[in-house]
């Protein structure tokens, strides 16, 4: 989903070479290295992996080999090649339990397979010289289905999707966290960036706000806590990121995440 969003919108500025799985598995060393050395990118984004955090927890050793070793030989081979590295980490990397925004500087401490795999593979990109690491959370966007078009399709056919009430953090448009990643990539500025549409929101807020927009019925829509919903992998009670890196490199912050969310729904509304 995420890699939908950045190729199309890098590939209005710049050459792109945009690569599935069939085209190249990170988690082997030998064919990262010779795909990317006979393309010799400038540049490589990359947000592969294992997103799922159940099923992280359910597989630990798969969940290292994607995440973390997968994005290794990835900083290895832009090493040798002398490119920058842009990669798409996660607010998974925190503990939850800060009561006031995360900001880029704070410590870590993930509480998750997937969160530790994460951060492993942040500490093998920060080691280059030219890196990007970007945190994002909860994602939504064109390309791939996602907890937004999931919720609608159950409501859609009748179902009452159970959502969590108790996660609060930021939710993230993959258009827009691109066209800001092209920026801050352009402008060749390095570091950490935490990447959210503006304005905190809870699962279960974008979550009704998304059936009214659809016109749907977010009544049917159940909420519960989080640890009663029978889930593998822990979850963030508290995940609100502060883009404090993203406004001191001068960078415009992103639209509010109702915003985006109306233009979102508006385009997949547009495809049915």
């Amino acid at each position: 989903m995420f890699g939908y969003a950045l190729v199309e919108l890098f590939r209005s500025k710049h050459e792109v070479f945009a690569l599935a799985h069939a085209d190249l598995d990170i988690t082997n060393a030998d064919q990262v290295h010779d795909v990317l050395a006979r393309l010799r990118p400038d540049v490589i984004v990359h947000p592969a992996g294992i997103p799922d955090l159940d099923i992280c927890e359910a597989d630990p050793a798969r969940a290292f080999v994607v995440n973390f070793h997968g994005t290794r030989n990835i900083a290895n081979t832009a090493r040798e090649l002398n490119a920058g590295v842009v990669y798409i980490s996660s607010d998974t990397v925190y503990d939850g339990t800060k009561q006031s925004p995360y900001i880029e500087s704070d410590l870590t401490c993930p509480i998750s397979v997937y969160g530790r795999a994460k951060l492993r593979g942040e500490q093998a990109v920060s080691v280059l010289p030219e890196h990007w690491i970007f945190r994002v959370s909860v994602l939504f966007g064109p390309g791939k289905a996602n907890f937004v078009s999931k919720l609608l399709q159950k409501l859609r056919t009748g179902e009452r999707p159970m959502v969590a009430s108790d996660q609060l953090g930021s939710a993230t448009y993959t258009v827009d966290a691109a066209q800001k990643i092209m920026e801050v990539v352009e402008a060749r500025r390095f570091g950490i960036y935490h990447l959210s549409n503006q304005g905190t929101c809870s699962r279960l807020e974008l979550a009704q706000e998304s059936a009214k927009l659809a016109g749907l019925d977010p009544g049917m829509i159940v909420a519960k806590p989080s640890d009663q919903m029978g889930r593998r992998g822990a979850r963030l009670k508290y995940a609100v990121m502060e883009m404090a890196a993203l406004k001191r490199e001068g960078f415009a912050l992103p639209r509010p995440w109702k915003e985006s969310l109306a233009g979102y729904l508006a385009d997949l509304k547009s495809e049915i």
